[in-house]
């Protein structure tokens, strides 16, 4: 009886953590400036990213482009990450390995300066491996009591392995975009 509570109580937390669907909401609208010069708009953004444990992986300040290399998503116990805005991206990046990829534009429209910012969000998937003793019990034990788990790849596992790409996430845009406005 204990066990059945228990499980659906995980199950209603879960649930109500990650929703029934994306939560992802219309993609985030540029942020456009007067009186600001675009050398300035790049070095906040490499700033606001920076701060926000992106590594930058190309940043081309003749054509206004930054590029971020992919950071997994931050677990729960991470409360100092700042790349999970919301409960569902928060409760699918402890679910799944997510990556998040940034990607902005900055460039003069009509007297102002504007920033676009997206956010690319990757699944990992992984093909199955299949159980390496006699019988699913096999991997119930470990060689040792003391021995840490860790995520080990077959090599076919890792051949397969892709990113499956889940859309954007509009929230972290506009997350971006609001701090590069407030270093301004």
């Amino acid at each position: 009886m204990n066990r059945i509570l228990l499980f659906t109580g995980l199950s209603l937390l879960v649930v109500s953590l990650a929703g029934c669907g994306t939560e992802q909401a219309q993609p985030s609208e540029p942020l456009c400036l007067s009186g600001v010069q675009e050398g300035k708009v790049m070095a906040e953004a490499e700033d606001v990213l920076e701060r926000m444990d992106f590594v930058i992986d190309k940043a081309d300040a003749e054509h206004g482009y930054i590029l971020t290399q992919p950071l997994t998503g931050a677990q729960a116990f991470e409360f100092w990450r700042k790349d999970n805005v919301g409960r569902f991206n928060t409760s699918e990046a402890n679910l799944q390995t997510i990556r998040r990829t940034v990607e902005i534009n900055v460039a003069n429209r009509d007297g102002r300066v504007c920033a676009d910012c997206v956010v690319t969000v990757e699944r990992m998937s992984l093909a199955e491996s299949g159980t390496a003793g006699a019988g699913p019990t096999s991997m119930l034990f470990g060689r040792s009591p003391t021995a840490l788990g860790r995520l080990e790849l077959t090599p076919y596992q890792k051949a397969s392995m892709t990113w499956i790409d889940l859309g954007r996430d509009s929230r972290l845009e506009t997350k971006i975009l609001g701090q590069l406005k407030a270093g301004l």
